[in-house]
């Protein structure tokens, strides 16, 4: 096994790819907080216990685990969560933030709590939930931390909090890895794809078939997307991160999927212009930018001509 004998967190993990996390790290030996709020796919409240249920999942099959029904978007409830990992097992080794939620609407529609929401569970509750780790790995000069982005990070349509908090967990992730690096923790991140109730919505199903008709992917992209993921294909990648020996992984950005993994060179530089140091001028741009720097890359959206503007009230 693998993790015998660490101390871990697994925020989240009552569903989904949370709860094939907890039971891969458990089956390797590790010791877990299984924590999760119980509550709706967009934050509502129900009288669902899923942490409970993942625990005693772990127990009946040999491990040690116990349930955690706290919001990582809280600081103080953050903190505490840590507390209980420390005081119950005697310290925190590896730390999984899976938790999150979806508010999905089109920008003008979208309310403030909408937004507040979203970035307090993913961003805020990533930041949280490290805060109070870091502070005990830092002491026992260890500490795996592994991070849940999104392939939305690149924009996603109809979903304009998520995608700007799973953009700021890469960021977050990044830095951490920087700061934390001397004291012997790791920090990456991952964006994975699997059949969720998170990520199988409405908004990303449209999404793809928008980009599909628009040729931003192909046929075979397409079709691979809704192929039977189960977020037991994502797991693995977790366990091994968590390792000793993933000691030199640090900083990376992980895409995941069924029988798949890539990594994504975030902010690193793709293409360049250079003026020799002298300053531009909106005629040079409008005559060199397109073909020195854009050339040949995917366009994010596709071009809308004038002719095919739609104004509010004319949706189609």
């Amino acid at each position: 096994m693998h993790l015998e004998g660490r101390a871990a967190i697994v925020t989240g993990a009552g569903r989904g790819i949370g709860r094939e996390v907890a039971l891969l790290l458990a089956r390797e030996g590790a010791r877990l907080i299984v924590n999760d709020t119980g509550v709706g796919r967009s934050g509502e409240p129900t009288d669902e216990r899923p942490a409970d249920e993942v625990v005693a999942e772990i127990r009946a099959a040999g491990g040690t685990a116990v349930a955690n029904h706290d919001s990582v978007g809280d600081y103080q409830k953050a903190g505490r969560m840590v507390a209980q990992c420390v005081d119950t097992f005697g310290g925190i080794d590896i730390l999984v933030n899976v938790a999150g939620m979806l508010r999905e609407r089109m920008i003008w529609n979208m309310t403030e709590d909408d937004f507040d929401a979203v970035i307090g569970v993913h961003l805020k509750g990533h930041w949280a939930m490290c805060h109070h780790a870091i502070k005990f790995m830092r002491r026992e000069g260890y500490g795996r931390i592994v991070n849940f982005s999104s392939d939305a990070f690149k924009g996603s349509l109809g979903q304009c909090n998520y995608s700007a908090a799973k953009a700021g967990i890469i960021g977050l992730t990044r830095s951490i890895a920087k700061e934390t690096a001397r004291f012997g923790i790791t920090c990456n991140a991952l964006c994975p794809a699997a059949d969720t109730r998170m990520m199988m919505t409405e908004a990303v199903i449209a999404n793809q078939k928008r980009k599909l008709d628009a040729g931003l992917i192909s046929r075979e992209q397409y079709d691979r997307f809704f192929a039977g993921r189960g977020p037991e294909h994502i797991a693995p990648l977790v366990g091994y991160l968590c390792t000793e020996g993933a000691h030199a992984i640090n900083g990376h950005v992980f895409h995941v999927e069924k029988g798949r993994i890539h990594t994504y060179w975030y902010g690193e530089a793709f293409r360049t212009l250079s003026n020799d140091g002298a300053l531009f001028t909106v005629d040079e741009l409008a005559q060199r930018l397109p073909g020195a720097v854009l050339e040949g890359i995917t366009p994010v959206v596709p071009p809308v001509a004038p002719a095919e503007v739609v104004r509010a009230g004319e949706e189609r």
